[in-house]
């Protein structure tokens, strides 16, 4: 449900949250295409409709895209499982929320090679205290898990980066009908057993937008160039300002004298007032920006005012359809 990123995700569910204009998980569907996969199973519980409103057959993205509704959420292994009958083969399994953008035919290459039932891909992070923390061997199998580690106990900064292949064999092991997890159930189950296990560490961008600070991060990312992705033709460029990088949608304005710095986001239908300071901000669709206000490092949501001369700071998450009063300060 999103829950660390409210109130945007109160009526988006966070995979299909805007960034630069386009539904998030579309630039997973970049990678996907990329690498020639053409058939997506979107597993969905929480505003299920919404997806197939946004993608449809996927046949604009060149994708042939099927949906899997949860009655109640499953959680990670669940959700698998319920999709079980529409999979075949090799299975790659994305975490919706994460954007990877790594050698996908790579990873496959070293799953095969180590005959592993489930291979974890892997990136490095500076604060693995955060994460679930993936230790391996040197050949690259699995020895053990470790959830959330103090940093006495961190010997590794490698934690699962939210990509997996599994082998058909794989979903025997996961109970149909009820809540499941790969994470916390699955993984460490199957490894005490002794399954073949590997983890593959992945080069390359690595994003998850789990937070408000984080989906204003891979904004910031994508228009500074940080990551290997097109914005796409929903998102166009905009008068810069002192070398910032700025996209806008259809029928935004900006009044004269409004300025902008570092990367700016702003959807469709927003007017920025006149004399008006942005930073390193995401405005997203309707959205106005009164006369002379200040945002820097905040996200701003669809229809939402921000006042005359109205300061809004960073961390600031305005909740779409609210308003800040003229002079206000967040």
């Amino acid at each position: 449900m999103g829950t660390r990123l409210r109130p945007f995700t109160l009526a988006t569910p966070k995979p299909l949250l805007p960034v630069l204009n386009r539904p998030f998980l579309e630039y997973q569907f970049q990678v996907l295409s990329r690498h020639g996969v053409r058939e997506v199973v979107l597993c969905t519980s929480y505003r299920a409709d919404a997806f197939r409103r946004a993608f449809g057959t996927g046949s604009r993205l060149g994708l042939k895209i099927s949906y899997v509704r949860e009655r109640i959420p499953l959680g990670t292994g669940g959700a698998l499982k319920n999709a079980e009958p529409l999979l075949k083969g090799t299975t790659l399994v994305l975490n919706g929320d994460v954007l990877n953008a790594f050698d996908l035919g790579a990873f496959l290459r070293f799953h095969r090679a180590r005959k592993a039932e489930i291979s974890i891909a892997l990136t490095r992070v500076k604060d693995p205290t955060r994460y679930g923390l993936v230790l391996t061997d040197d050949k690259g199998m699995v020895r053990r898990f470790l959830e959330k580690p103090s940093w006495d106990e961190v010997v590794s900064n490698s934690v699962n980066a939210g990509a997996y292949l599994f082998e058909p064999s794989v979903l025997a092991h996961i109970p149909k009908g009820k809540p499941y997890s790969l994470e916390r159930g699955l993984f460490p189950e199957r490894l005490a057993e002794g399954a073949r296990i590997a983890g593959y560490v992945a080069p390359g961008y690595w994003i998850d937008i789990g937070s408000v600070e984080a989906y204003l991060q891979v904004h910031l990312d994508l228009l500074q160039g940080r990551a290997p992705f097109k914005a796409g033709a929903k998102a166009r460029p905009f008068k810069n300002h002192d070398g910032a990088r700025v996209t806008a949608g259809a029928g935004t304005k900006a009044a004269e004298f409004a300025r902008f710095a570092g990367a700016v986001s702003l959807g469709a239908g927003v007017r920025v007032g006149r004399g008006a300071s942005l930073a390193d901000c995401v405005v997203l669709d309707g959205a106005s920006i009164g006369d002379g206000a200040r945002l820097e490092r905040c996200v701003v949501g669809p229809k939402a005012r921000v006042g005359t001369h109205a300061v809004l700071g960073p961390g600031a998450a305005l909740a779409g359809g609210s308003s800040v009063g003229d002079y206000s300060q967040l």
